[in-house]
Parts: C-alpha cells; structure tokens; sequence
C-alpha cells in the first residue's frame, strides 16, 4: 500500500534507519539550514527537528535527500515505472461490443481507482485557525543575505480558469507579514500562467499551499508533466491509488485530505513587491525581482503537524535525488515522442536546466539535431541550456565516457549548434537577460560520410574474446 502522509513516512525512513531525530533546541532562523546543508553534503539521512525555538511545531528537513528514500516513499525501485504507465494509458484500446467492454472491466477498473477522491474532512481539517497566520510555522531563513523567511516546498494548488484542470507547483514563497507573502512563480510555470489567464479577466487567482503531503503528491508538484494532465491525476498514477481531498474552507479549491498544513488564500496581480533575495538551487542569490503578493484568507492543519521543508544551494543537495526521480520516470514519455532515444541524463552539479545529455541509436545523417530540436520544443526541456547527443554506445550517466565522445566524435565547427534569443530559466546566472539568452546543442556522434565526414572511421580498441575469458578464468590465480 502507498504511503499516506508525512507522519507514515517519517515512521518508514526510521524503520529504514534513513532518520535521525534531533532532539536539542535548534532555531528555524538559519541554525536549521546550516544543519540540513552539512547533512545533505555528506549524504546523511532525513532529520526530524523536535524541538524548534519559538515554535511548538517539529520541522523535518532531507527526506527526500537519497534514491533510497524516494523508493521508499514512492514505494517502487524503478522510477520509470511511472512514465511508462502513462504511455499504458495512452495505448490502451477503446474496447467495442459488450464482449469487448466485459473484457476490459478489470483494466477499466484499475483506472478508476487512480483518480482522486474528494471527501467531507481529513486530517488537514482537524483545526481550522480562526485568525489565519504565517506566525505560528517555523518557516526558515536559509541563507543570511537572504530576504527574510521563505517557504521553500509548499505545493501551490492553482486551477486553470478555463478548463478547470488543477496545477501543483513548487514556487519559494517570501513571507512579509503575518498574512502577506510574495509568489515566485517563473514566467514558464503552469501556476504563473493560470495567473495570467485570470489577470487577462480582470480578478485575482485562488491559489493553497499545502506543506507536507504523501511522497507521490510532493512528487507530482515537483514533476513537469505533460499539459493538460491534472496533478492529483499524475499523483494517482505514480502511487497505483488515488489520493483523497477535501474542499478548502475560504477558497474553491481541492487539497490533499492528509496533508500537515494548507494556507488558502489568492494571489493579487496589482500587488506587485521587489521579491528576493534568495540563495537559490543555482549557488546564486536571485537578485531581487517584482513577484504578486499571496494574501492568506485561510488556515487548515492538523492538531499536530509536522512543518516540512527543503533547502537549496549550490548542488549536490536534496532536489538532486527528486530531479533524478524525474529524469528516470519521463524517459518513456521522451521515447514515446523520440523513439531513438535510448537514454537521458541531467546531471545534478548542471541544475536540471543547465545540462542535459541524451545518447540515440543513429539511423541516418542530421538526427542528433533532429533530437535536440524535439526535446528544445518539450515542455519544461524548452528552459535546458545545453543538451549533448551521443551514440547509443556512451553511457549518459558516466560523465567520463561522455567527454570521451565529445572530444573524439565532435569536431567543434561541424558540431556545434548556438541558438540565438530562446527562452531560459528565470533563475539562470547567466543569461543576459532575464528569461531570455541562447542555448548550445552538442552533436558527440560518430559521423558519416553524408555528414561530410571523408575520414576513415576509426575502430574503437577493445579487448578480444579469447584474451577476456582467459583471464576471466584466471582472475583468482592472480591473487589481485
């Protein structure tokens, strides 16, 4: 069975001996982070904070911080489990004939039990606050030029005002006062373009920011998956069982039944404030930029919740593990759409949107552009910086194997692709603008003789069979 809340998965990690439980005072303004980050560093385990300064609220930080811990809390150990039920789906045949409809009942069945479920109360509903508030969450400061406290994994649930499909998103979240914070939602992000399409009608969006949910929950907010597809839907999907909601009390909005927090409230695009700074997944502070300001109307939680939260800075750190999540669980989907793809990697020192490579089983000349042109127009792959093809023959997770390739098959004036004034990710320290700068495409294939390459192409050395299975058999004898 799928892990329900945070609290099962707190039990589950310690059971798993993946927790620690620290159990001195710690202060939620920058003690915190600091711990978190020597954690992270040096591949430790999730903390539980049980006593935080000020607050009567335990905080747990890195639960997602290892493979092993998203397999637990996702219950799977192949994570592209996940996108290739979606292409399932997307295959499945429309049955005809009552013949043929009886037949599918068990599959049709299994469908429905994905889908979410919306019910009367939950957990999140136990207390409702009657004068709602930031004040009372021991929201961190991470980092000590950054702007002041900010929400750091709160699933912002958001619905598209024209066909009602519900979003969740993980935008950081600057808190100024007890009921006002500023939205970092990207230009690129669903929920800022659920923001525009309600601007354009002249009203404010309803948005919630749930903290603390199932594993697959958190994971479908973080997911970039394909447009259109409703995020509690994805969430069903990734955990075999869809989760439960239940209707917030100030805003018309769904949320996870079992979630630990969830503030209601709406995001006001004529309250426009400097947001920032903020020592963000880059190793950058963002510098201080104009966001929509988020008006707390509501507060749900539990009787006793758990406060849980990330902390970002220059990689390696927890978000890593999350993005190898997601590079694993849509390689099925990027070979649904580019079937010689044979793997994806995107590093985790490149940020996500830095780097990405992909290797191709190459049938014909040009086709390692014709990839990266593909995947430049693919949903949130539009924001990659710089994508690198190799053969089938490297492998995209060795990233010594794939300097080998680039520098033995590329050759730097045939090879190379800059695309001029493309779209970049907001936080990019680079660009030379916000939001806008270039993207370089590296072909490391072998070449042809179509693609103008007139050389011989070169054998690779290897070891012969004769020679590899003597010493196979021999291995001990050497004593090495």
């Amino acid at each position: 069975m799928p892990i329900e809340d945070t609290s099962e998965f707190v039990l589950a990690l310690e059971n798993a001996g993946e927790l620690k439980r620290v159990k001195a005072q710690v202060d939620s303004e920058l003690e915190v982070a600091e711990i978190l980050r020597r954690v992270m560093y040096s591949n430790g385990p999730a903390v539980l904070f049980e006593n935080v300064k000020g607050f009567d609220m335990p905080i747990l930080g890195n639960a997602f911080g290892s493979i092993k811990r998203l397999q637990i809390g996702l219950g799977m150990e192949n994570f592209e489990e996940i996108g290739q039920r979606i292409v399932e789906m997307t295959k499945m045949d429309i049955p005809s004939g009552i013949l043929g409809k009886l037949k599918k009942l068990p599959e049709l069945s299994k469908m429905g039990e994905i889908f979410p479920k919306l019910e009367d109360d939950g957990p999140v509903t136990e207390v409702v606050e009657k004068s709602p508030s930031f004040s009372s969450i021991p929201i961190l400061k991470t980092w000590h030029k950054d702007a002041g406290r900010f929400i750091t994994l709160g699933l912002v649930a958001t619905r598209h005002p024209d066909t009602g499909v519900r979003n969740l998103g993980v935008y950081r979240m600057q808190i100024l006062d007890e009921t006002h914070a500023l939205m970092h939602w990207q230009k690129h992000k669903r929920g800022a373009h659920h923001h525009d399409i309600q601007k354009e009608k002249g009203s404010k969006i309803e948005a919630a920011v749930i903290i603390g949910a199932d594993p697959a929950t958190v994971f479908s907010a973080i997911a970039p998956v394909p447009e259109g597809l409703d995020k509690y839907l994805f969430a069903g999907i990734t955990r075999k069982k869809g989760i439960r909601t239940v209707k917030c009390r100030t805003v018309d909005l769904e949320v996870p039944a079992n979630a630990e927090i969830v503030l209601e409230g709406y995001v006001d695009p004529s309250d426009i404030r400097g947001e920032g700074p903020f020592g963000d997944h880059t190793g950058y502070y963002t510098p201080v930029e104009p966001y929509p300001t988020f008006i707390l109307t509501g507060v749900m939680r539990r009787k006793k919740p758990i406060y849980v939260t990330t902390v970002v800075g220059k990689p390696v750190l927890e978000d890593a593990y999350v993005g190898k999540v997601i590079e694993r669980s849509f390689l099925p989907l990027i070979r649904m759409f580019h079937p010689e793809v044979v793997d994806f990697a995107m590093p985790a020192s490149g940020w996500f949107q830095g780097m990405a490579i992909i290797s191709i089983k190459k049938r014909y000349p040009g086709q390692a552009k014709k990839v990266m042109m593909g995947l430049w127009g693919t949903g949130q792959l539009a924001l990659t910086k710089i994508f690198i093809v190799v053969d089938e023959d490297i492998n995209v997770h060795d990233i010594n194997d794939v300097i080998w390739a680039i520098t033995t098959r590329m050759d730097a004036a045939r090879d190379v692709t800059i695309i001029n004034n493309t779209p970049t990710d907001t936080l990019d320290p680079a660009s030379p603008l916000v939001n806008l700068g270039s993207k370089l495409g590296i072909d490391a294939t072998q070449k042809t003789a179509e693609e103008g390459f007139a050389r011989e192409i070169q054998e690779k050395v290897m070891v012969d069979d004769g020679t590899k299975h003597l010493v196979d058999s021999r291995w001990k004898e050497y004593g090495i």
